[in-house]
């Protein structure tokens, strides 16, 4: 397979290197980690440095919660949550900032405040106009798969071939972004963990995320602190974990280093500071050959 290489305005990430941390910021109020917590202006700005210096090579920002079933929330209301921090933010941090909206409108203000990559978790379907956005200004785009939309994606999720089903969603979608102008060299895809998924779904996921190499563009994955890393941990109680809690916090840095192992090039995680512990000793175990 080819080797990554991010390379745009004044930035560039080698995936082949090491793996990459994006750091998770929600500016909401019910996402289903940290909804709340972040969600007043001082409070997110002090959460985005901090992922900084415990070392994310990217922060993504979002202003709605894609949690299952959540409600959407207004374009001027999201970007109202996000631009003045993203404003703020740009100016303090040396990384690029990723906007995690399936918003354009969004995404335009956003990288107008200094946000420098787009995270569409629709794939450029929810607005047609996300994509020249993306082409206008020259950003990375991550393409990720969902069943469905955030308010209908949990219930009962089938598929007859989960894997080849997805791959051929993300190939669609790939060719829907060239198509449209965006750059091959610019597109990182995403399989959607917990996005219209069950606990199979997701497992299966992260163990043949080789599969998706075929595609020749970088993957992502977002596997922290989700539902089905709580639900392995919880048993057959009926009780859910907190996602906040450190048993789930362990339990995602099990889930990184997995993924890592079979193929991710970018970890999109809540807590850096553990995630950077793990993918160096998993990245140097990748490349142990080199060492010898």
């Amino acid at each position: 397979m080819k080797a990554h290489k991010l390379v745009w305005d004044k930035y560039s990430l080698d995936l082949n290197e090491r793996t990459c941390i994006m750091g998770v910021l929600n500016v909401t109020p019910d996402s289903f980690s940290d909804g709340g917590k972040f969600f007043t202006f001082d409070d997110a700005v002090a959460q985005g440095y901090k992922l900084f210096e415990d070392g994310a090579d990217i922060l993504d920002i979002g202003g709605e919660s894609t949690r299952p079933f959540s409600d959407p929330v207004s374009e001027a209301e999201e970007i109202h949550r996000v631009v003045p921090i993203i404003e703020r933010l740009s100016k303090r941090i040396s990384i690029p900032i990723s906007i995690d909206t399936t918003k354009a409108g969004v995404a335009e203000k956003a990288i107008k405040a200094g946000a420098s990559m787009i995270n569409d978790v629709s794939s450029l379907r929810f607005d047609p106009k996300m994509a020249d956005v993306a082409v206008h200004y020259g950003v990375p785009v991550v393409l990720m798969h969902m069943l469905g939309n955030p308010k209908t994606m949990q219930v009962e999720p089938r598929y007859d071939d989960l894997v080849t089903e997805i791959k051929t969603f993300l190939e669609d979608a790939i060719d829907r972004a060239e198509n449209s102008g965006i750059s091959r060299s610019k597109i990182i895809i995403d399989p959607g963990i917990g996005f219209g998924k069950n606990l199979a779904h997701n497992l299966l996921l992260i163990q043949r995320l080789q599969e998706f190499k075929t595609l020749n563009v970088p993957i992502l994955i977002g596997t922290s602190r989700k539902a089905f890393i709580r639900n392995i941990l919880k048993g057959n109680t009926d009780k859910d974990i907190n996602p906040d809690a450190m048993i789930v916090e362990t339990g995602t840095q099990a889930s990184i280093a997995a993924a890592v192992l079979n193929g991710a090039h970018i970890v999109r995680v809540h807590e850096v500071a553990n995630t950077r512990v793990t993918v160096k000793i998993i990245d140097a175990v990748k490349n142990a050959q080199n060492l010898l």
